[in-house]
C-alpha cells in the first residue's frame, strides 16, 4: 500500500488475464502502479488480484472490436498496455479485427505522451503470408502512425508455467508413442514470459525509448525438434520424432481445422494445427541481427534473460510418469 500512494499512476492493459498479460500484471504491480485490467470476460480474471494488495488491480470489461468500451478503458489512463492478440481465429475472433484495427483503436484513443506499449511478435510483417503475422504487422505499424513515440515489443516463443509452446509437447508425448512435428528445423529463440513482463514494465516507467521495435530472445536458439527432445529429456520419455513434409502437414492442418469447426472448438488445444501457423514455420523466430547491433533487445535495456533450463523443468515435471516422485531420483 506504501508503494500505491508513493506510485498512484493507472496502468490499462489490455489482455492482462492472458499468459503474457499476468507477467506483465504482476510487474506493474510490484513496481506500486494502480492496474486497470481490460478483458473481454472480466469474471475470468480474478485470479490477478493476489497479484497487489487490496484495490490495486481492477477488472473492467473492453473488447476491441467495439471502440466504446476500449475508450471507458483508457479513462484517466497513465499509461497503456496492448497484450492482446490471438494465435488462431475462433467465432467472431478474428486476426484483423483484434490485432490490425483493436492495435489501431487503442493507439488513436491514447493520448499524445502517455507512455505507450504495443506487445506483437518477431516476424510480424504488413506482407506477410501468414495472416496471424500480417495482422500483426499492420497494428504496428498503425500505432506507430497514431503514437510515434510507441514502444513496439516482439518476442519470440514465450514460456513460463502454463505456456501453450513446451507444455503442449509434454502432452502430446505423455498421450502419443509418435510425434510427427513440423517445420521441424526452424529456429527458435524461447523467451520467458517473466523477463518480457518485466521488459514492458520499465518501458512503463520510461526506461526504454520509445519510437522502436524491440525484439526480445532468450540466450539460447535451437531448432523445433531439439527444443522437442529437450522436452522429452526433462519429461522422461522416449518418443521418435518425425519431420512431416509442409504437403502432409498442410494435408493434417486442414483435416484439424474441419474437426475443430465440427465440434465447434472442443479439439484440444494439443491437436489444433491451422495452415496459417504451417506459414509461420517457413522462418526462423528469432531476434535479428539489426536488433541486435541496435541495442534493441533484452540485453540492450540492461537485463539478462533466463535460460529455459532454470525455468521450464519446474513445470513439466507433472507429465513425467512418477511427477517429481520419482524413487530413482530420491536416492
Amino acid at each position: 500500500m506504501d508503494a500505491m500512494r508513493q506510485s498512484p499512476k493507472l496502468v490499462t492493459v489490455f489482455g492482462g488475464s492472458g499468459f503474457l498479460g499476468r507477467h506483465v500484471v504482476r510487474a506493474l504491480a510490484k513496481r506500486g502502479y494502480r492496474v486497470r485490467v481490460a478483458v473481454r470476460r472480466p469474471d475470468l480474471g480474478f485470479f490477478l488480484q493476489p497479484l497487489g494488495v487490496v484495490g490495486q488491480i481492477q477488472l473492467v470489461q473492453a473488447n476491441l472490436r467495439y471502440p466504446d468500451t476500449v475508450r471507458r478503458a483508457l479513462d484517466r489512463a497513465d499509461a497503456v498496455v496492448n497484450c492482446v492478440g490471438i494465435l488462431s481465429e475462433s467465432g467472431r475472433q478474428s486476426f484483423g479485427p483484434v490485432q490490425a484495427e483493436g492495435a489501431r483503436v487503442i493507439a488513436e484513443g491514447t493520448p499524445a505522451g502517455l507512455p505507450l506499449v504495443q506487445v506483437s511478435a518477431i516476424g510480424a510483417d504488413p506482407n506477410s503470408a501468414s495472416a496471424y503475422a500480417r495482422t500483426k504487422g499492420q497494428g504496428d505499424a498503425a500505432v506507430l502512425a497514431a503514437r510515434p513515440d510507441a514502444v513496439i515489443v516482439r518476442p519470440s516463443v514465450l514460456f513460463g508455467q502454463g505456456d501453450s509452446f513446451f507444455n503442449r509437447f509434454a502432452a502430446l508425448a505423455r498421450a502419443l508413442p509418435i510425434l510427427p512435428i513440423a517445420g521441424a528445423e526452424t529456429r527458435f529463440q524461447p523467451v520467458w514470459a517473466g523477463d518480457v513482463g518485466e521488459a514492458i514494465a520499465l518501458a512503463v516507467d520510461g526506461r526504454v525509448l520509445g519510437g522502436r521495435i524491440y525484439e526480445f530472445g532468450g540466450p539460447e536458439i535451437r531448432t523445433l525438434r531439439e527444443l522437442v527432445e529437450y522436452v522429452l529429456q526433462v519429461t522422461e520419455r522416449k518418443r521418435m520424432i518425425i519431420a512431416m513434409p509442409e504437403g502432409l502437414a498442410r494435408i493434417q492442418a486442414r483435416v484439424m481445422e474441419i474437426v475443430d469447426a465440427l465440434s465447434f472448438g472442443l479439439l484440444p488445444d494439443e491437436l489444433k494445427l491451422t495452415r496459417d501457423q504451417l506459414v509461420l514455420l517457413r522462418q526462423d523466430n528469432v531476434v535479428s541481427e539489426g536488433a541486435r547491433a541496435e541495442a534493441r533487445t533484452l540485453e540492450g535495456i540492461g537485463m539478462t534473460p533466463r535460460a529455459m533450463e532454470a525455468i521450464v523443468p519446474a513445470y513439466l515435471t507433472r507429465f513425467r510418469k512418477t511427477g517429481q516422485f520419482d524413487l530413482k531420483r530420491a536416492a
